[in-house]
C-alpha cells in the first residue's frame, strides 16, 4: 500500500482477509472510497454489517459481489 493516502482515506486492514487496504469511508465526493462501486445489495449489506465490524477491501467486496451466494 502507498505511504500517501487520499484525504479522508485511512490504511487498514481487511477483517475477512487480513490483508491492508486505503478505507475512504471518510472522504469527499472528489475522491469517493472504491467500495461505492460494488453493488450488494440491501441484504448483503445488512449481513456485512452484521458479520465484519469494519470495512472490507476491494477484492473481498469483488468475491462477495461476484458470488452473492459465498457466506460473509
Amino acid at each position: 500500500m502507498s505511504d500517501t493516502l487520499a484525504a479522508g482515506h485511512r490504511a487498514t486492514t481487511c477483517p475477512r482477509c487480513g490483508g491492508p487496504f486505503a478505507c475512504g469511508v471518510g472522504a469527499d465526493r472528489a475522491t469517493p472510497c472504491f467500495c461505492v462501486a460494488y453493488k450488494l445489495g440491501a441484504e448483503r449489506l445488512a449481513e456485512l454489517r452484521a458479520t465484519w465490524s469494519d470495512c472490507l477491501c476491494a477484492g473481498c467486496l469483488a468475491a462477495l459481489a461476484d458470488h452473492p451466494e459465498t457466506p460473509a
